[in-house]
């Protein structure tokens, strides 16, 4: 029996040293920025300007937009008061990074302040996409989550690794509830929070971090729509690409928001034992760009659901070679123990 189990250890330690990283190096192109702006020219997005291949600011060449005002090379609103530094991290093909960004108490009250209903000018009815849309659109909360995109297109150049930081950094927020309530026609509601509000408390629950990374990927210029299931009660985003690969073949790719999970992962183990098992409402927020048909996430995620499938709640004991590989994704994505529905 001690033979055995020598063997047994012996294989177990070789199949572990296979752990290794997986690595893309995209070569640096200092003649061009990550939101596509060329070297010396400013960006779409003010005031921003392409210097070596970053993007830094520079109001005194490119301008301001919006209800800011310009003080030499910044462009600054009125709701950057009582600043607070946080960082947030995010993984890349198993590497951990991070780097810091500031938030403004300003804003946060501000938001919080804001009328929860919309106004409407046509027949009355608004959809939940409209509600979306609103806490999306709001514009002096653009105006302070922009350098959060700019400070992604900076870490890549390539788009594919724009879209995994963003969607990375928001399932590294943790999941929580606000403590806070709103009233709106006698009834008590849970209040929810702003995409900005989200970064400020440093948690969210899934509607709320998915609309984070909504405006996210949706100023990168992909495609987005958001996963809405009622039974569940459990809302996602999806990200425009193949149809062959996308969800419910719905042309979008589904992306878990409430823990690091792995794109198109959609037979998650939710707490409580729950599934996403009834067929989603797809909300169309922008069109844009699509993840490409050779994305390595595909095949990732199918390897997961297959460790999944043959494991079944029982020990990876007899089966190593499955943790092997469930640890390697577990590395490579940083995967959560748990993920909250809801």
């Amino acid at each position: 029996m001690s033979l055995f189990f020598a063997f047994f250890f012996i294989g177990f330690v070789w199949l572990f040293s296979d752990l290794t990283d997986e690595t893309k190096e995209v070569p640096f192109d200092s003649s061009m920025c990550g939101d596509g702006s060329l070297e010396g020219t400013c960006s779409a997005s003010k005031p921003y300007y392409c210097s070596d291949g970053i993007l830094v600011e520079r109001a005194s060449v490119c301008g301001c937009s919006g209800n800011t005002s310009q003080s030499k090379d910044s462009c600054i609103s009125k709701f950057q008061t009582n600043p607070r530094i946080i960082k947030l991290k995010y993984i890349l093909r198993g590497n951990e990074y991070s780097f810091n960004y500031t938030v403004y108490e300003g804003m946060v009250d501000y938001l919080s302040e804001l009328p929860i209903y919309i106004t409407t000018n046509g027949n009355g009815h608004t959809s939940r996409a409209d509600f979306k849309l609103k806490n999306i659109n709001q514009e002096d909360q653009k105006f302070l989550l922009m350098p959060l995109v700019v400070g992604i297109w900076n870490q890549a150049k390539d788009k594919e690794d724009q879209a995994r930081i963003a969607i990375s950094l928001v399932q590294n927020i943790e999941w929580g509830k606000s403590n806070k309530t709103e009233v709106f026609r006698n009834t008590v509601l849970d209040y929810s929070r702003y995409p900005y509000e989200v970064l400020y408390d440093g948690e969210g629950v899934c509607g709320e971090k998915s609309e984070l990374l909504a405006f996210l990927l949706r100023e990168m210029g992909f495609g987005v729509s958001f996963f809405y299931n009622l039974e569940e009660n459990h809302e996602a985003i999806g990200v425009k690409c193949p149809v062959e690969e996308s969800w419910k073949n719905s042309g979008y790719c589904f992306i878990e928001t409430t823990g690091p999970s792995i794109i198109t992962d959609t037979e998650i183990n939710y707490v409580g034992g729950l599934q996403l098992k009834s067929e989603p409402q797809v909300l169309f927020i922008s069109d844009g760009e699509s993840f490409s048909q050779s994305m390595y996430e595909y095949e990732d995620a199918e390897k997961l659901i297959d460790i999944r499938e043959s494991v079944n709640g029982d020990s990876f004991f007899f089966n190593p070679k499955k943790l092997v590989d469930f640890k390697r994704l577990e590395k490579k994505y940083g995967l959560a123990k748990e993920y909250e529905a809801g």
